[in-house]
């Protein structure tokens, strides 16, 4: 019983992490083209965002 928890949280957390990863890797990119594209708007709301969920 107490083992199917343990494997459950693990399994939550891994997820979780992936999570996370995913969320940065996307806002990496979405930064490197509004850099690359000179919008100044969009990079300033992007770093607000990476900000706000700590990825910064």
């Amino acid at each position: 019983m107490f083992g199917l928890n343990k494997n459950l949280r693990k399994k939550v957390t891994r997820s979780t992490a992936n999570h996370r990863d995913s969320l940065k890797k996307n806002l990496e990119h979405r930064l490197e083209l509004a850099r690359a594209n000179g919008n100044e708007t969009l990079i300033r709301k992007l770093e607000a965002e990476a900000s706000y969920l700590g990825l910064d």
